[in-house]
């Protein structure tokens, strides 16, 4: 899971899908101009926000005020600063319709990404540490009628979780998240999970830092289920001042394809959310959270289309919902009961081929001994 980004954002221009050159601020026509991902203005992504630059259908509100630029949200990131993304879209499988879970920020996201829900929470929560470890004051505000917001809850949960499923099944799995900071600030979407947060399972399978998970690859030890989450620096977040998120990506996704594993895996690459770039497609409404707008989409595996931008409405629940499919567990009941689950971007009668290393600028040699840079997101 990485950070901020839509999909006319990263990955404009793909030939065969669906982007566009020009965005639209109420009636003026703006064309998108390149800007680095190493970039360092970031940009106004909260739920409040989202409902401005959606303008009820009308995708022509992301104009931002007191920004560098009011037109910055109207830009790409060049091609050859996100080859490595590149190389696996045309490789794999491309998602051109996969739409953020929520209409708001990070927090949220993660938790659409483990549970299928927030608990209608709709913006990050006050304070500097998220979840169960935040402090007593902190809260999170509930989504209202109309994209509204209601007074905020504390941001720890007990609804059911992924994990939950697959530790009933004795099913295996880790997520790897930044280390701990002095405030204990760590990008885990667990965190906020109480009956995970204070069990052993926090201490067994939440993995800190998350370049362990290289290591742990190269070891031969790789969970059946995986969440992978970035420290600052290779998250792709705006503001980041690095462009080493892709070559982060890429170095998880060579040393699983030169493992034993590559013939039995499935690699699925997205963004949390639009970051507040600008995107021209109109999300489709499932519920009163959303889905938000479109984010990227990248499907790796020896069983993934070759050459394939799916079309299909895809939405990070249905991560969920592939893994309940996979290893024949129940659904959560929560938005994995409604999610597509990627079907379309298999094709598992094709014979796996011999794993292809991407080529990326930093090794994963330099990625694991690299100093952490903290959370990715902690706006």
């Amino acid at each position: 899971m990485q950070e901020n980004r839509s999909f006319d954002n990263l990955f404009n221009g793909f030939p065969g899908a669906d982007t566009v050159q020009n965005g639209l601020n109420k009636t003026e026509l703006i064309p998108l101009k390149p800007v680095s991902i190493a970039d360092s203005r970031d940009l106004d992504h909260s739920h409040r926000r989202w409902w401005i630059d959606w303008d009820h259908g009308s995708m022509d509100g992301f104009a931002q005020d007191g920004a560098d630029s009011s037109t910055l949200p109207y830009s790409y990131v060049p091609r050859n600063e996100v080859e490595p993304y590149w190389t696996m879209a045309s490789e794999y499988t491309l998602g051109d319709r996969m739409f953020q879970s929520n209409t708001g920020p990070s927090f949220v996201a993660h938790q659409y990404l483990i549970a299928a829900q927030s608990a209608d929470v709709a913006e990050n929560p006050t304070g500097g540490i998220w979840g169960c470890d935040a402090k007593p004051d902190s809260t999170a505000a509930r989504i209202g009628p109309q994209g509204s917001e209601l007074p905020g809850v504390y941001p720890c949960f007990d609804y059911k979780t992924v994990a939950d499923l697959l530790d009933d099944r004795g099913i295996t799995w880790r997520y790897y998240a930044p280390a701990p900071t002095d405030g204990f600030y760590i990008l885990s979407a667990y965190q906020a999970i109480r009956h995970i947060r204070f069990s052993p399972d926090w201490h067994d399978n939440v993995i800190s830092p998350q370049n362990k998970v290289l290591v742990d690859i190269a070891a031969g030890q790789l969970a059946q289920v995986t969440w992978i989450v970035p420290d600052f620096a290779h998250s792709d977040h705006p503001g980041s001042g690095s462009t080493e998120g892709p070559d982060w990506v890429a170095a998880i996704v060579n040393a699983i394809g030169n493992s034993r594993f590559w013939d039995s895996t499935a690699i699925f690459i997205t963004w949390d959310d639009w970051g507040g770039w600008y995107d021209h497609v109109v999300p489709p409404e499932v519920d009163k959270m959303g889905p938000g707008f479109r984010v990227p989409l990248l499907v790796v595996s020896p069983y993934a289309r070759h050459g394939y931008v799916s079309h299909q409405f895809h939405e990070a629940s249905g991560f969920g919902t592939f893994i309940e499919e996979n290893f024949g567990l129940p659904s959560l009941g929560a938005r994995d009961a409604l999610s597509d689950d990627f079907a379309d971007c298999f094709d598992y009668q094709q014979t796996p081929a011999t794993y292809r290393s991407i080529n990326t600028r930093v090794t994963a040699d330099a990625l694991i001994h690299e100093a952490p840079t903290g959370p990715p997101d902690d706006d």
